[in-house]
C-alpha cells in the first residue's frame, strides 16, 4: 500500500477551504470571534501569510495521517512491516499470505462515506475531547467550542472522504 501524496495534498487544502466558508462574518466568524474574545483591532496585527502557510503544512500533516487511519489496507500492510522485501514476492510465504489477503480483501471500504465516517469518529473521539480541553482551561464557553469542534468535524469527514475513495 503507497501513500497518495496528491490524496493528501488535496485533502490538506479543505481546512482552509472550510475555513472560508465556516469562520466567514456571514456565517460563524461573527458568532467565533465574539466567542473567542477577539476583535477586529486583533486581527489586523496577525500575519496572515505565515498563518496560511504553517496552517497547510500542519494540514498537510492532518491528511497524512488520516489516510492511514481510514483506509485499512494500511493496517494489513502494517502487519507486514518487517518484511517488506518478502511480500513484494509471492513466492515466499509472507508475499503468498500477504497476496491473499490483499485478494480477499481488495479495495473494499475504500469509499467517501467510509472515509467521511472515520474522519468524523477520528474527530469526535480525539480532537474534539483535546479542544474541549483547551478550551474549558482558557475559560471559553460551550459556544466556542461548538464552533470550533463543528468545523473539525464536517472538515475531518471531507478530509477522510478524498483520502480514502481517492485511488
Amino acid at each position: 500500500m503507497e501513500i497518495n501524496f496528491l490524496a493528501v495534498f488535496v485533502a490538506a487544502l479543505v481546512p482552509m477551504v472550510m475555513g472560508f466558508i465556516w469562520y466567514n462574518p456571514k456565517v460563524l466568524g461573527n458568532a467565533w470571534m465574539k466567542a473567542a474574545g477577539i476583535t477586529e483591532d486583533k486581527m489586523k496585527g496577525a500575519n496572515m501569510p505565515v498563518n496560511f502557510i504553517v496552517s497547510f503544512v500542519l494540514s498537510f500533516f492532518l491528511a497524512f495521517f488520516l489516510q492511514s487511519m481510514v483506509i485499512h489496507q494500511f493496517h494489513i500492510a502494517s502487519v507486514f512491516f518487517d518484511y517488506q522485501e518478502q511480500i513484494k514476492d509471492s513466492s515466499t510465504p509472507e508475499g503468498s499470505i500477504y497476496k491473499q489477503v490483499m485478494d480477499l480483501v481488495g479495495m473494499g471500504h475504500r469509499t467517501f462515506g467510509h472515509g467521511a465516517f472515520h474522519g468524523a469518529l477520528s474527530c469526535l473521539f480525539v480532537i474534539t475531547p483535546i479542544m474541549a480541553t483547551n478550551a474549558l482551561f482558557e475559560r471559553k464557553g460551550f459556544k466556542y467550542i461548538a464552533i470550533n469542534c463543528g468545523y473539525w468535524i464536517i472538515t475531518l469527514m471531507i478530509m477522510g472522504g478524498i483520502v480514502s475513495c481517492w485511488m
